[in-house]
């Protein structure tokens, strides 16, 4: 599908996002692994976490029909027809599911491979998961997904004593668990993924297992698991967990996710615009693309309300904005920022000088080629981008308009959108139904905030 944008108008209000995916994923597996019935509310029905619901059912009993039905009938219309998210506060983000957890002694072997989509989050949190069942199954992927690294998280678990066995590297991926033994562990890359995954085998392992981080990460599978009750210490850019914790029931409301909120800040700041999101998380280890933004001239302000399960809540606002101006993000911020480099780099085009995205390489492994997408994308639109070695640099000169191709990648499905708002002609993305994977109902969401985008077959 292609989406032809207008560019003009005000971007501004008061909205929601979908709830965190980081989060959701996070949340439904020890909510299938505790022992007792937990209520999530607020999960987003994106496709990412449907497939972390539907690969749980596969190896739950008592919480199968709560997560099949879940996955079937959450809604994912890339035109939005069945979606919530909604402005000036009104309607409701709410779809409870209720898991009846049996315990990790309770998961059962899968009849068939567990299919995780386009989801690294779910492929490697799932196998760190179970690393500690005493059964085989294996962890299957759409093509993208097929392409990205799965031996750093496989090493660590092998040497906790699972038996993982990658495809070269990649997806398909063999797990069979059993005993595990903690360890201490430090990524040779940044990534939350592989920390939670090493987290969560540790929590079921004997002794203590430790990660030491080379640069710090989104801290979400600790702040549950801490929440829960677990044995959660942290210092000096080490995390650790002792083994033999059980998690219990637990209630909670998934926070709205600030990684798609920052698609609508970059709108909102195109554009010149007022704009207050509410219920969104504000997790410090997810704010990082605010500090950046500061620095290029965009104003915003935060307010914590509220915690779920050790997650600050509240509003997030922005101000309106002109005459920005480019930056550089250093190597070692850029694994806090790792998901908002798209859009912070097409809000770039609008700022004076370049901005440069400093050893940029892991962009190459998300769910296309980032780096040489973002790059492809802002020239393709009529912009100024490039990539020299493993760095994005982005010169501030506005886009003429044209047509950009998402390659099947949500996020620059989203950031060529946003950035068309103040292109000077109309721009088309094709494959804007990409968005759904993350943020289902953001095409109608940005025209309710004052957009003008046509959604073509």
């Amino acid at each position: 599908m292609r989406a032809r944008i207008t560019p003009g108008g005000s971007i501004g209000g008061v909205a929601r996002v979908p709830g965190d995916k980081s989060i959701a994923h996070r949340w439904l597996i020890l909510a299938a692994t505790a022992d007792g019935t937990s209520r999530v509310v607020g999960l987003p029905p994106s496709l990412d976490v449907r497939s972390t619901a539907s690969c749980l059912a596969e190896v739950t009993t008592a919480a199968r029909p709560a997560l099949e039905a879940w996955s079937r009938n959450a809604p994912d219309d890339a035109e939005g027809h069945r979606s919530t998210w909604n402005v000036e506060g009104s309607g409701s983000v709410e779809m409870p599911l209720e898991v009846e957890g049996e315990g990790r002694r309770a998961l059962v072997e899968p009849g068939r491979p567990l299919d995780c989509g386009n989801s690294g989050t779910a492929m490697r949190l799932l196998v760190g998961t179970l690393a500690a069942s005493p059964f085989r199954c294996e962890l299957i992927g759409d093509e993208s997904l097929s392409t990205r690294p799965m031996e750093r998280v496989a090493e660590p678990l092998r040497a906790m004593g699972a038996s993982v066995r990658t495809t070269d590297g990649h997806a398909p991926v063999e797990v069979r668990g059993g005993h595990l033994l903690g360890i201490a562990h430090r990524p040779p890359v940044a990534s939350a993924q592989v920390k939670g995954a090493v987290l969560l085998a540790g929590a079921a392992a004997e002794g203590t297992t430790t990660v030491a981080e080379p640069a710090p990460t989104r801290d979400h599978t600790e702040r549950a698991l801490a929440a829960l009750g677990a044995d959660i210490r942290t210092a000096d850019g080490r995390v650790s967990v002792e083994g033999g914790f059980q998690p219990g029931a637990f209630a909670g409301t998934v926070p709205g996710d600030v990684s798609s909120a920052a698609f609508l800040v970059a709108a909102a700041a195109l554009t010149g615009s007022e704009l207050t999101l509410v219920d969104v998380g504000l997790n410090p280890t997810r704010l990082g693309f605010l500090e950046v933004i500061a620095r290029m001239g965009v104003r915003t302000e935060i307010h914590v309300d509220h915690e779920e399960l050790g997650e600050p809540v509240g509003e997030l606002r922005v101000a309106a904005s002109s005459g920005l101006a480019g930056t550089t993000v250093a190597a070692d911020e850029l694994p806090l920022v790792i998901d908002e480099v798209p859009v912070l780099a097409l809000l770039a085009t609008v700022a004076r000088g370049e901005t440069w995205f400093v050893d940029a390489a892991e962009l190459r492994v998300k769910e296309s080629d980032r780096l040489a997408g973002v790059a492809d994308g802002v020239r393709s639109l009529g912009g100024h981008a490039g990539v020299e070695g493993s760095d994005l640099v982005v010169a501030g000169h506005r886009l003429a308009g044209g047509r950009a191709d998402a390659r099947g990648d949500h996020r620059l499905a989203m950031a060529f959108a946003v950035a068309a708002l103040a292109a000077d002609a109309p721009c088309e993305v094709v494959g804007i139904e990409a968005a759904d994977v993350s943020f289902p109902g953001f095409v109608p969401l940005l025209r309710s905030l004052g957009a003008s985008v046509e959604v073509l077959g």
